[in-house]
């Protein structure tokens, strides 16, 4: 197969360094300490505590504005992230009842405006995404919270410094998915919401959430300084944030939506940003050659079609599943990538805990996807019709319109004809939660979502259980069955770690010998900083902190 570039990347980038210029050419932007990002969304991820676009929210706009009871460990490049203490100084689950949990907070951390961190912050947070009767209940935030955090259901002070947490089941994962709750200041709230107007007490809620937005109030090291939607997110250092390892030595950080490859990569050229998310592949040896780093690493972030399993879905027959899992060319998709991407071979790579021993291997071999092909019946006279809903641009999206066009001329070899139904990313990333069966789908019987692996919910769980369903969470495809719900269970209420470990590469390989995504490459990361961005450590993780950077 020849192995083109799509003109969709080969697009100059005079025209697109010009047009950077005129919008970002500020005199504010010039400051020694001031660090400018620019991101992939094509809007400013929400900044009233639960970010939207994705995880590139909870990287700009979720992580430097606030905190959650636990964190991600961002400080190695050389070794997994996993998840520590932040909020929450420790945790247990009661031997006797494992719905219970008890969080031991930590004492001294105070918001943006002044307000105390404590147990009364921690409930109220709990309730304004799951409570519908508290006054700070907001349905903008539900979507982007309880799927990531499935069984969590009440939350009641023990004392000031302790919480109780309960779920609807005993959940091994409580712990990880609390990373995804970001804790806001109810005192900001309450202040916004008492100058707010509004006929009944829902509508001052929403005018209080909106207000909080422009003006928030976290625990984070950063505070937000200045918002302006679909244009730009000012954020200056929090001189006194609890973590003493992790208060920032940039004065600044400015974040400016971006969501088309070569005009970020014009902007980082031409001096008008410092950081770009995702560069354009073919002007990686330009890059580097003007001085400026490539940062990439190994990462759990999976960039897939997630299959229909409803009723009339061509992904029916396991013999087209694996096909089309033979059938892209993902080699020849690395070099298209610059070398930007990891050839997968399941959800997780083989070496981790969770691979477990499939039988099913997933790689290049088109003589092996025709032959499972022409046993489903399928020929170049007579393909099969597949449509998949993807994005332009988006968080963790890497270059999508160039990776499925690829994707899909690989698949012709093996007699697949796809189409795209292209749609912006927030859209995308909602529909998601809609489900296959919704009319938002228009027809689609695949998705291109990426998504992190480094939790067991996130990696597998919200994908296969049948308790996944829409809206409940991201099985948008209705993938499941009684054997898989099995498996599920027998992870999540293991509390100790290598029964948990062999728990999910039972069920991990079941779902790569089963085949409800096809695999197509696994994320390094890429970005692209200029040379005077220090202290920078590119993590195994989807995120990054920038509160340990410096400039010089």
């Amino acid at each position: 197969m020849k192995r083109a570039v799509p003109a969709s990347i080969l697009k100059p980038l005079a025209a697109c360094a010009a047009l950077a210029t005129l919008a970002f050419a500020t005199p504010a932007l010039a400051q020694e300490k001031t660090l400018r990002i620019a991101m992939t969304a094509a809007d400013i991820p929400r900044t009233l505590g639960q970010p939207d676009q994705g995880f590139e929210g909870n990287r700009f706009t979720g992580i430097p504005i606030y905190d959650s009871l636990t964190q991600w460990d961002l400080s190695k490049a050389d070794a997994p992230s996993v998840l520590i203490p932040a909020l929450a100084s420790s945790w247990a689950v009661d031997a006797k009842d494992k719905t219970r949990w008890v969080f031991k907070l930590r004492p001294g951390v105070k918001f943006h405006d002044g307000s105390a961190f404590n147990a009364d912050a921690v409930v109220w947070n709990v309730q304004k995404v799951l409570d519908k009767d508290a006054p700070q209940f907001d349905p903008s935030q539900v979507g982007v919270t309880a799927s990531r955090m499935p069984t969590l259901r009440t939350a009641r002070k023990i004392d000031d410094m302790t919480v109780e947490l309960t779920t609807s089941e005993p959940d091994a994962f409580l712990p990880i998915n609390l990373s995804n709750l970001f804790m806001a200041s109810p005192a900001q709230w309450q202040k916004k919401f008492d100058a707010a107007a509004g006929a009944t007490p829902a509508d001052k809620s929403k005018a209080a959430w909106t207000a909080f937005a422009a003006d928030p109030a976290g625990s984070g090291p950063f505070k937000v300084t200045r918002f302006v939607a679909r244009e730009r997110l000012e954020l200056a250092a929090n001189k006194t944030y609890w973590d003493a390892k992790r208060v920032p030595k940039i004065d600044k950080v400015v974040m400016l939506p971006m969501p088309e490859a070569n005009a970020r990569t014009a902007a980082l050229l031409g001096g008008q940003v410092d950081w770009i998310e995702a560069p354009a592949p073919d002007a990686m040896a330009q890059i580097t050659q003007r001085g400026f780093k490539i940062y990439s690493n190994a990462q759990p972030h999976v960039w897939p079609w997630q299959l229909s399993f409803a009723e009339g879905s061509p992904w029916l027959d396991k013999r087209v599943r694996q096909a089309a899992n033979l059938c892209i060319d993902r080699g020849g998709m690395k070099q298209l990538l610059g070398g930007m991407m990891a050839e997968p071979k399941g959800t997780v790579p083989p070496g981790h805990p969770w691979f477990g021993t499939p039988g099913f291997d997933i790689k290049y071999d088109v003589k092996a996807a025709q032959a499972l092909m022409t046993q489903a019946g399928y020929s170049a006279a007579k393909p099969i019709k597949v449509k998949v809903q993807i994005s332009a641009s988006g968080s963790g999206q890497m270059q999508p319109l160039p990776m499925n066009e690829f994707a899909q001329q690989s698949l012709k070899q093996c007699f697949f004809d796809v189409q795209f139904d292209v749609i912006e990313w927030n859209t995308l990333f909602t529909n998601w939660r809609k489900g296959a069966k919704d009319p938002s789908a228009n027809g689609a019987n695949a998705v291109n979502i990426s998504f992190a692996a480094m939790d067991p919910f996130f990696a597998m769980v919200r994908f296969v259980s049948t308790k996944a369903f829409p809206p409940v969470s991201n099985n948008w495809g209705y993938y499941g069955n009684a054997e898989v719900d099995k498996l599920v269970a027998d992870a999540r209420t293991s509390f100790d770690d290598k029964a948990r470990d062999a728990a999910l590469a039972r069920l991990h390989t079941h779902i790569v010998d089963d085949a409800p995504f096809v695999w197509i490459a696994h994320d390094v990361g890429p970005r692209a900083m200029s040379a005077k961005v220090k202290n920078v450590v590119q993590p195994k993780s989807w995120f990054i902190d920038i509160a340990t950077m410096t400039m010089d």
